[in-house]
């Protein structure tokens, strides 16, 4: 049966009755922060208000962000001192810093957006309909694709993967769960955005990726701070000190060696994992969250083996 064509004026003016502001924290992004100036400025919906933190920036990223706020007086800069650290802390303080500049605005929605990405006009139009119709929705947000040649979706598109996961580079949050959470988590290792995901879990809010839009990271993930290898060692580091369950995280890494860097790229997440272990890394993650997140493995582990709805 041919499926009956999608009512977008009924989804725009869903979307409409919802207000939403975005915040962008950018460290140094003259090679891409136009992208995602021209994904925002076409949106079918526009936010009300876009403060773009320039976290310490010393190149042209304050000079690009001026150009189209003067254009668009939604977009705002503000500037954060400089500092020699590339770190998530830092992105966290600069998202949190931008949250109590609109704290006093009437909104219902706040966006968490990278500053190397881009997508289709109409990304947010679909986002604030998903929250107009599931009123429990706490985070949304669509699966990325890092090549928009040969778009390969990443985040919840894949069978390993979980669609209560929204990627942190385009989280959506309903206001009332931000601020039930506290925002982001400061943690120089990252991981701020699986802790708000997960800890809105906890408090009872839906978290989906939805996966019928998606948009483009230009900047292979976690190659800001790292290599492509590296990056993977750091990322099972991550897994480790984020309470992930070891069954889990060595099958993770295997099903990864299909993605390059192939083979060696598996075995260094898994490399990652287990240093981090032996060195008895801090876990810096409440233990009710550690216990949530290895629950939520093993239950979706055995769902992928047959052995569980």
């Amino acid at each position: 049966m041919k499926a009956a064509p999608i009512d977008q004026s009924s989804i725009r003016e869903k979307a409409a009755t919802l207000t939403y502001v975005v915040l962008t924290a950018a460290r140094n992004e003259e090679e891409l922060i136009e992208k995602t100036l021209k994904s925002m400025v076409i949106q079918t919906v526009k936010p009300l208000k876009w403060i773009i933190v320039s976290d310490g920036s010393t190149d042209r990223t304050d000079e690009i962000v001026r150009s189209y706020a003067e254009q668009h007086p939604w977009i705002e800069l503000m500037r954060m001192p400089e500092r020699k650290e590339r770190d998530f802390g830092g992105k966290a303080r600069s998202i949190n810093t931008a949250y109590e500049h609109v704290r006093n605005l009437q909104f219902d929605l706040v966006s968490n957006l990278d500053a190397d990405i881009s997508f289709g006009p109409t990304l947010f139009e679909y986002l604030l309909g998903k929250f107009r119709t599931i009123p429990r929705l706490g985070v949304g947000g669509t699966p990325y694709a890092e090549n928009p040649e040969k778009p390969h979706l990443h985040s919840c598109s894949e069978s390993w993967a979980d669609l209560n996961y929204v990627s942190g580079a385009c989280q959506l949050f309903r206001r009332e769960c931000w601020e039930q959470i506290g925002g982001y988590v400061q943690i120089k290792s990252g991981g701020m955005d699986w802790i708000a995901v997960t800890t809105a879990r906890i408090n009872g809010w839906q978290t989906t990726c939805f996966v019928d839009q998606h948009y483009f990271h230009h900047r292979k993930v976690g190659t800001g701070t790292w290599s492509p290898l590296g990056a993977r060692f750091e990322y099972g580091k991550k897994a480790y000190w984020l309470g992930g369950h070891p069954l889990w995280e060595v099958l993770r890494g295997i099903a990864s060696m299909k993605q390059s860097p192939f083979v060696i790229g598996g075995l260094s997440f898994i490399w990652g994992y287990f240093y981090a272990a032996m060195t008895r890394t801090e876990r810096k993650v409440p233990i009710e969250v550690m216990q949530f997140r290895r629950a939520d493995q093993m239950a979706r582990l055995r769902k992928i083996v047959g052995l569980g709805k």
